[in-house]
């Protein structure tokens, strides 16, 4: 097994990291990337207790753990952020995630964080607003830009400008064992396609994402499953595809709504 994180952007004062084989036995395959910019860092969707102690120990190879600056979860899922309270407790990071999950995210949180430690979950969450926000880290900016429905009510991706990265979630993602990247985008398309049309919420919606990203400068779509999308011929491939798949409730009928037999 690879130790080592998948360089995805380093330019000296910018770094992109992605830590994609920490998750063993009955676990779904899954990303965990990390940001560096200078003396601050994001750690994107770090996943539950299934990934904590793997992840944290790989950290420590390229930061002091405990300075970590943020956590950005994508949106509420156990795979997501289930591991919530134990970088509460172990490094001084705010949480960045949507407004609709700012005030249940601290039922993922042990109730000894607050009586023994006296920290307040709540407070170290910075809740974005539906539209997105722009977010400092170092000398550089990200940007938190909507992906709502995709497949959470409140749901966002991270885009790095500098290292033209789109840290898309569950959109484009694949079910497979590693995140080396797609070369054969048809040949993937049975990896992407039945987790595409149950999560994603419908076409209407997939179609005004692909809109929204066709207008941004992406390199590279980097799911938080399986394998990256690089390149502005497999990302325009990926995103025609994606605007024409009936997914979620262009799929639902009658029949899906009636008793079991």
């Amino acid at each position: 097994m690879r130790r080592d994180p998948i360089v995805l952007f380093d330019n000296g004062q910018h770094r992109c990291l992605c830590f994609d084989n920490l998750v063993s036995g009955e676990g779904v395959q899954s990303n965990q990337f990390l940001i560096l910019d200078g003396d601050q860092s994001m750690l994107l969707d770090p996943g539950g207790d299934l990934t904590y102690t793997p992840l944290s120990l790989a950290l420590s190879r390229h930061m002091k753990v405990e300075e970590l600056t943020y956590v950005f979860a994508s949106h509420q899922d156990p795979d997501i952020i289930a591991s919530l309270d134990k970088w509460l407790l172990h490094t001084h990071a705010r949480v960045i995630c949507s407004k609709l999950w700012a005030r249940f995210l601290p039922h993922l949180t042990a109730h000894y964080l607050s009586i023994l430690r006296n920290i307040n979950t709540y407070e170290r969450i910075i809740p974005l607003p539906d539209a997105g926000d722009r977010i400092r880290l170092g000398e550089s900016t990200l940007y938190a830009v909507p992906a709502h429905f995709l497949h959470s009510v409140g749901n966002f991706q991270l885009y790095d400008p500098v290292s033209r990265i789109l840290f898309s979630g569950d959109m484009g993602a694949s079910l497979v064992d590693d995140a080396s990247p797609v070369t054969d985008f048809q040949a993937h398309i049975p990896h992407m396609a039945g987790f595409h049309r149950r999560y994603m919420a419908s076409r209407q919606v997939t179609r005004l994402w692909a809109n929204m990203v066709r207008e941004m400068d992406v390199a590279m779509i980097v799911p938080q499953h399986g394998r990256p999308l690089a390149g502005r011929d497999m990302i325009t491939a990926f995103l025609d595809w994606i605007s024409e798949l009936p997914c979620g409730l262009d799929l639902m009928t009658q029949r899906d709504f009636q008793l079991p037999a």
